[in-house]
Parts: C-alpha cells; structure tokens; sequence
C-alpha cells in the first residue's frame, strides 16, 4: 500500500507544520521505502549542517535512525522520535524527527563531540544554543500526540478514497428505496380502499340474500365469505402500512447522514 495513492500530502504537511510550530520539535514524513512525503519542519543546523554534515555523524545519525523507535537519545544527546503511521494493521510509512534538548546542555561536553566528529567547536556551539529545549514528558507527549492525530487522519483518508464510490452508491439506493416505498404507500392506499369498498359490497349482498330467503342461502354464505376475506385483506394492508413507516423512518435516518456530509 502506497500512501501517495490515497493521502493528501498537503494535509500531512500542514499537521506536521503546525505540530513543529506548537512543540519546537522537527519532524519530517517518510513512506515505507524511506522515501520524504513532506518538506522538514523546524529542522536545526545543529543536527542537519554540522551533525549529519560530518561523514562519521551522519554514519552515527543513520544507525540511529535505523535501530531505534518511539523517542529515544541520538547518539549526540538530543531526544529524537519515530512514530509508526499504520492503516488498520498495514504501516504505510513514519513520521521521524525531534532534534530537542531534554535539558540545558554541558556545552564542554558538546565541544569535546564535535572534535570527536571533526566539526569546529565553536560553530556547533553557536548552532548548540539555538535548539529548543523541552522536557522529556513534554517531548513524550508532543509525540503521542502527533502519532494520534496523523494516524486519524491518514485512515480517515483512506476510508473517503476506497468507500467514495461505494457511499456514492448507497446514497443513490437509498434514493431508489425512497421512491420505491412511496409506490408502496400508494398502492397500500388504493388496496385498502378496494377493501372497504368490498366490505360494503358483502354487507349489500348478505342483506340481500336475508330477503331472498331460503333462495339467497348460497348466496349469503360467498358473501360472507367476501366480507372476511375484505377484513383479513384490511388486517394484512395496515400490518404493511406500519412496515413501510418503520422503513422510511430507517431510510430517512440513513439519507440525512448523506446530507450531512
């Protein structure tokens, strides 16, 4: 599953923009080839010019990179995260940055890594001092929370892409069934005054017969007859009458869902 197929990437980089702008912490998109989705945001020249700018930083940052999970200290002491973007059980790709301080730096420290890495000392220092510094619960939470909101959205989008057609689909039957149960209620209607009329006709014809005597005997017995098969017809058409209404209220609650959206 490719996520280019079915994300809006602008979407993801507008989470992601507004994720860096709010916590500090870089972030960037990749797809499962390791492939970049979105532009950087909040990237520092600490971790990108000097850090990865050196052969055995860079060396270092990928093994990192590859070999680590959640948020973790990178190998130059900054707090890095990695967070899965899955749809159902499948990951389509990740969502990786951070570049933070969990707390202010011993810049004698730092100094002694960039002349471990063959980087000036005082240019990583000056770069050292620009980078955001947050908690270590703030960067746990920042995380977590960036890892549920772009796992939303990214499956709320791939719902709309693969289920459009067939919504489109359900909406129009919905419309049939609509029009459907409208004859429905028609029909019901010209089949229970039918009813009625034969009801009337077997009562004329049972008073008929009483007058006719021991002559009209046959004739009083179809005629009864008629009259229960009127009433069972009028039982059978007002049971149908019910379910028609239990269906529309159904139906209505369906299509207003579709009216909504």
């Amino acid at each position: 599953m490719n996520i280019r197929d079915f994300m809006d990437l602008q979407k993801l980089q507008d989470i992601q923009d507004s994720f860096s702008n709010a916590t500090g912490l870089a972030a960037i998109a990749v797809d499962n080839d390791g492939e970049y989705i979105t532009e950087g945001s909040n990237f520092t020249d600490f971790c990108m010019k000097y850090t990865r700018g050196s052969e055995l930083g860079n060396k270092r940052c990928i093994k990192c990179d590859n070999e680590n999970h959640g948020t973790y200290f990178c190998h130059s002491g900054l707090m890095d995260f990695s967070i899965d973007i899955m749809v159902g059980d499948e990951k389509v790709g990740s969502v990786i940055g951070g570049q933070v301080l969990p707390s202010p730096p011993d810049e004698e420290e730092f100094r002694k890594k960039a002349v471990e890495l063959g980087i000036n000392p005082d240019s990583y220092i000056t770069a050292l001092r620009k980078v955001p510094i947050r908690t270590e619960e703030q960067i746990h939470s920042s995380c977590e929370l960036l890892k549920q909101i772009v796992n939303h959205v990214v499956n709320l989008e791939y719902f709309k892409n693969t289920n459009g057609g067939k919504l489109s689909t359900l909406s129009e039957e919905i419309k049939h069934a609509t029009d459907v149960i409208q004859k429905i209620n028609t029909n019901t209607r010209s089949l229970n005054s039918i009813a009625n009329k034969q009801k009337m006709l077997s009562l004329n014809a049972s008073i008929e017969a009483a007058r006719s005597g021991e002559a009209g005997v046959g004739f009083a017995v179809v005629a009864k007859s008629m009259g229960d098969l009127s009433s069972q017809s009028a039982t059978i058409y007002s049971d149908i009458e019910k379910s028609v209404v239990e269906i529309t209220s159904t139906i209505e609650k369906l299509a207003s869902l579709f009216e909504e959206e």
